[in-house]
């Protein structure tokens, strides 16, 4: 996807919270039956249980870390709580 119609760069996640960065791994995150993909927004109901996290890869050595923040939390037009870190 070209860099200005990603919605992570869109949405100023890249280049504000993040670096550019070239994706190295799949990550799948699921919520019930609901796939989390960038620029999809989910109701806090949608999200009360813990996800399913999968992360690609073959080498068992590597390890990650994975973290949900809110780059502008509570709202776009108010992020009084910037970068709020939920897990």
């Amino acid at each position: 996807m070209p860099r200005d119609r990603d919605p992570l760069v869109v949405g100023r996640v890249i280049g504000d919270v993040l670096d550019p960065f070239t994706r190295s791994i799949s990550l799948r995150v699921t919520y019930a039956t609901r796939d989390v993909n960038n620029g999809v927004e989910l109701k806090p109901s949608q999200v009360v249980n813990q996800p399913r996290v999968d992360i690609g890869g073959d080498d068992l050595r590597t390890f990650y870390t994975l973290v949900m923040v809110d780059p502008d939390a509570p709202s776009p037009s108010d992020p009084n709580l910037r970068e709020y870190l939920h897990w």
